[in-house]
């Protein structure tokens, strides 16, 4: 950034604050200036906080409980990196931070919002600190931004500012009492149990170490601004035990800089000397914000109001966060077997596929393609050492991901490799889909009689299942078309049918099967099961899963009279307050928007040409259900790294990947009067509304109006113009 340019963007804020009073009561511009710092729009608090309300909710939680309400964390990361440097208030939580507490137990090196993780925390204290180490803090001096975090620490005089890099941390501590400062390395607490750690000194002012926690292990290699005079260890290598690091006392602030690594401590020590050296946590913080600036600003909006615009950019923000680098600089990674290697490509965790496969992972795509070519490659990297391309807690969603990335030009894999790969997973038992022989059999799978089952009864989800292999068994056949596999499109294509099995049209419901074929009984559609017959979902939340064939669905119900008064009846219907599960929340009749399994239905009104109903749902989510709560920083559910956000963007733009294996879009009426998205070589799409008129009335791609309500993947990679008109 030059020093001109730097300049320019100190006085920004001053004109942005004269143009305002210029066009006071004006419309606002059709485009938003190039100058714009896209940062300052994301509020990385959002998702934080619980949701409290019993009407929000649907139900009166029970004593103690906090609803999933985004788990999300407010601290320093890039775009899926390593290091997600941010503050615990909790161990055992989603993503260790919950808005409601008061205190800071440390400040940890890894998140995702999925109870796991939360490694390498430290915390600095006081001379006259006492066990157990923690401090109170205020919101009201507590800052956050894309790659930054800063807080005092009421009770150690601790003023902490927090910055990152890919792989590294940087921490500035200003004490008000420079006697007898140290700092905490509380290696014996994480989100998951640790079973092993060590810290040890490599210099005057150096440590390293590592914590252990089942197969994973992270290094880490720190400098420390002030002499290290001793380090005191309680309980080296056991759980809850820590490490105490005395510095010297002078009247500097004390910088720690702090490498991680999943190889050695040596790659930890490298990764710090190349992403930050001596670099100052000023200087980290400016690069993390022009990471992050070029990243949100290849979408560009226009109309809308400033909490729009901050519930958009900071949804782009969380959906860029995981799945996480696991590379080091230098091209090393740890594989699933445990053998370090180094290979063309950089080494990613598991995507939530689950969570993710809707919505996310194609935005990754459209916006970071290098990055979801090198998820795939790890991806596949997996599948070849376990058998199997593994997917994320609930059905085959590699299939979708893959195959939807490839047919949108991502690539740089070997796709034969990653087809064989998919086919074990779609037709050998033992692998990634659980009683795939008894689906192969039967085309569904079955759940046991249960004697009054109730919420948490653990069984096969046998209806869930069937659901999600069916889709699974479609997108893998696209696959199989691209790659000349003529046997396997046929019967998988076949298979993409077995949602027709479980449907019961004597009740119009998706419905769970016994062995011998009959229907499971008593049936209560209200009942929300995490495991029995559905996952995480009643019968209402499953009963329109059929992305890849909604024309079949609507048949099945009796036509489009029929379907659309189900669907009506859905979105209707009260939920009953006595039925309680903890992450199935925040509902418009029987539709929950705080879970993944039913976000496909508010758009099936398109499906008997009824999208202003559609969009009469998908506004009410959109104005009602995101930054709500309290203080405005409650999402309906948990993010799920990134799939309640990328949800959220992709509605407001107007255009939803409903079938996301498929290589098109859903158009639906955008919050913003214009979306100008940069696409990666330069060209633009814009998507353009009138303002004010919510009801689609026709779609036009380059001034050509379209059939149908689909707009296809080509315009991602020519450009060119979707004009929404509405009445």
């Amino acid at each position: 950034m030059t020093l001109l340019y730097k300049k320019i963007r100190r006085i920004l804020p001053f004109l942005a604050l004269l143009g305002i009073l210029v066009t006071c009561g004006k419309k606002e511009k059709a485009v938003v200036a190039d100058d714009v710092n896209f940062t300052s729009y994301v509020n990385p608090f959002i998702g934080t906080a619980p949701l409290t309300d019993p009407k929000t909710i649907g139900y009166t939680p029970p004593k103690d409980w906090r609803v999933w309400a985004g788990l999300v964390y407010p601290g320093s990361s890039l775009p899926n990196a390593m290091v997600q440097l941010s503050p615990i208030t909790q161990y055992g939580t989603g993503a260790g931070y919950e808005y409601e507490d008061k205190e800071i137990l440390g400040f940890a090196h890894t998140n995702k919002g999925h109870w796991n993780l939360c490694n390498i925390p430290v915390l600095p204290i006081s001379k006259n600190a006492s066990f157990p180490y923690k401090s109170s803090f205020d919101h009201g001096r507590e800052k956050a931004s894309p790659g930054y975090y800063q807080v005092f620490l009421n009770d150690y005089g601790v003023d902490v500012k927090l910055s990152s890099t890919l792989r590294c941390g940087i921490h500035e501590y200003a004490f008000k009492d420079n006697s007898d400062r140290k700092i905490l390395f509380d290696l014996g607490r994480a989100n998951n149990h640790v079973d092993d750690w060590t810290l040890k000194k490599t210099g005057e002012n150096q440590v390293a170490g590592y914590q252990k926690m089942g197969n994973e292990k992270i290094y880490f290699y720190a400098t420390i601004s002030q002499e290290i005079k001793q380090i005191e260890k309680i309980n080296e290598g056991k759980a809850k035990g820590y490490a105490l690091v005395h510095l010297n006392d002078d009247e500097n602030k004390v910088i720690l800089r702090i490498g991680l690594s999943f190889v050695s401590e040596e790659n930890a020590k490298e990764n710090l000397k190349n992403e930050i050296g001596n670099k100052t946590i000023t200087e980290v913080q400016n690069s993390a914000n022009e990471v992050w600036d070029d990243l949100l600003s290849k979408i560009k909006v226009s109309g809308g109001s400033k909490r729009e615009k901050e519930l958009f950019y900071t949804s782009l923000y969380r959906a860029f966060l995981w799945p996480a680098l696991r590379s080091d600089i230098n091209g090393d990674f740890t594989d699933e077997s445990g053998k370090v290697r180094n290979e063309a490509y950089k080494y990613y965790t598991i995507p939530s596929l689950w969570d993710t496969y809707r919505n996310k992972v194609v935005l990754l795509g459209l916006f970071s393609p290098k990055v979801t070519n090198d998820v795939i490659n790890s991806l596949v990297d997996r599948g070849e050492i376990r058998g199997f391309i593994p997917t994320f807690f609930h059905g085959d969603h590699a299939a979708s991901f893959i195959t939807g990335s490839y047919l949108r030009g991502i690539n740089d894999f070997d796709v034969d490799k990653a087809y064989k790969l998919l086919l074990n997973n779609a037709y050998k038992e033992g692998g990634t889909r659980p009683y795939i022989a008894e689906y192969i059999e039967k085309g569904y799978i079955a759940d046991p009689d249960v004697e009054n089952p109730h919420v948490e009864t653990k069984a096969k989800a046998g209806v869930s299942k069937t659901l999600e292999y069916a889709y699974d068994d479609y997108a893998l056949s696209l696959l199989a078309k691209e790659v000349n596999d003529t046997v396997h499109y046929k019967d998988l294509q076949i298979r993409s049918k077995n949602y027709k099995n479980v449907f019961d049209a004597s009740t119009n419901f998706m419905r769970g099967k016994l062995k011998n074929g009959s229907w499971i009984t008593p049936f209560n559609p209200q009942y929300p099961y995490y495991e029995y017959m559905y996952r995480e979902a009643n019968a209402w939340q499953v009963s329109f899963y059929v992305p890849h064939d909604m024309q079949g669905l609507v048949t099945l119900y009796g036509g489009k009279d029929a379907f659309e008064a189900k669907l009506d009846s859905m979105f209707t219907l009260p939920w009953n307050p006595e039925h309680i599960a903890r992450n199935v929340s925040s509902f418009i009749g029987q539709y929950c928007q705080g879970n993944q399994p039913d976000h496909e239905a508010p758009f099936a009104y398109y499906f008997v040409d009824k999208p202003e109903k559609s969009q009469k749902v998908l506004d009410n989510i959109l104005n009602n259900f995101y930054g709500i709560g309290e203080n405005g920083l409650a999402l309906p559910g948990m993010d799920d790294a990134g799939e309640m956000s990328s949800w959220y963007v992709f509605t407001a733009m107007g255009i939803y990947p409903l079938s996301p294996a498929d290589p098109e879009y859903l158009v639906t009426v955008p919050v913003f009067n214009e979306v100008d998205i940069t696409l990666f070589n330069n060209k633009h799409l814009k998507i353009n509304t009138n303002a004010g008129k919510r009801g689609l009335k026709e779609i036009k791609v380059d001034n050509q109006p379209t059939k149908g309500y689909f707009v296809p993947h080509d315009l991602f990679i020519k450009g060119g113009h979707i004009n929404i008109l509405t009445e």
